[in-house]
């Protein structure tokens, strides 16, 4: 039998413990909305990060169960929860079979970063069988190809990647910037992340695109050896990087950042001009690439 969804309405000050109480009585998932969403009683919450999670007077707790026979367990354990005398108002709706992993892979098209090079998630046919085609699984890790801050990173290396240069990237994630610089002939290649997860992907990924690449942790960088390091991160952790992105590259080496917004590209600039003369690459989309050369 297939998965069915309980509607529940209930105040707010009951629906943090009952959604904690169906999961444990067997739920396959519960989420909590406003009940009066899309009508002039609809509550706009507006929270900080960190802050205590907010809910709506009249909440809506939709509860996903594979079982119909936890039904009557369920409402019972709600009246309990919420103190109710009578059964709650609820509502039960078929959920239609759905080909969870198709429907994934269905919002992920290739990518043309230019005519040279494409992004193909692995289900797909390339395009251009001319072209460079990166043939990619995102899997756990960031770096589908879709964002505008990694095909700015991209382009730089289409730039900037010539067959004698070694390249590190720096925050990897899928790993999609180190196999596009080995695809794009560089002597060697390197990726590392602080996450062992992202690294598995793109071992996968680098695998199934037939390229040498040597993966480690952060911590395990060598430095001094890279002609080329690009690090599509956030500001924030590039802020604090510049030491040790310029400890990886040789003098003369040259270095792309992304992550970055348009309202925080001066700010990065001064931070990194000690180490590096920097420019902008590129913007697209109100993200900005930055490149430098190591002094």
């Amino acid at each position: 039998m297939g998965l069915c969804s309980l509607i529940l309405d209930v105040a707010a000050r009951d629906a943090e413990a009952l959604s904690d109480a169906l999961l444990e009585a067997g739920a396959q998932s519960v989420s909590v909305e406003d009940a009066a969403a899309g009508t002039d009683d609809e509550q706009p919450l507006f929270g900080e990060p960190g802050a205590s999670a907010l809910l709506w007077d009249h909440s809506r707790v939709r509860v996903l169960i594979a079982d119909r026979a936890l039904i009557p367990a369920l409402i019972a354990l709600t009246r309990s929860v919420c103190g109710l005398s009578n059964d709650p108002p609820l509502q039960i709706e078929e959920v239609a079979d759905t080909d969870w992993v198709r429907l994934t892979q269905s919002q992920f098209d290739p990518i043309e970063i230019t005519p040279r090079l494409w992004i193909v998630p692995s289900w797909h046919a390339p395009v251009d069988t001319a072209a460079i085609n990166i043939r990619l699984d995102p899997g756990l890790a960031f770096g589908t190809g879709s964002h505008p801050t990694t095909q700015l990173c991209l382009r730089w290396l289409i730039d900037h990647v010539s067959p004698a240069v070694r390249v590190m990237d720096y925050g990897c994630g899928s790993g999609i910037l180190a196999i596009a610089a080995a695809k794009l002939g560089a002597a060697h290649v390197e990726g590392t992340d602080i996450d062992p997860d992202a690294l598995e992907a793109a071992r996968d990924n680098a695998e199934r695109n037939q390229v040498s690449v040597r993966w480690s942790l952060a911590d395990q960088a060598p430095e001094g050896r890279f002609d080329r390091v690009v690090a599509n991160i956030l500001a924030n952790p590039l802020r604090l990087l510049a030491p040790a992105l310029a400890r990886l590259l040789a003098p003369g080496g040259e270095l792309a950042l992304a992550g970055i917004l348009v309202s925080q590209r001066e700010e990065l600039i001064q931070t990194y001009a000690p180490h590096f003369a920097m420019s902008v690459y590129g913007e697209q989309d109100g993200w900005v690439c930055l490149q430098g050369i190591r002094r």
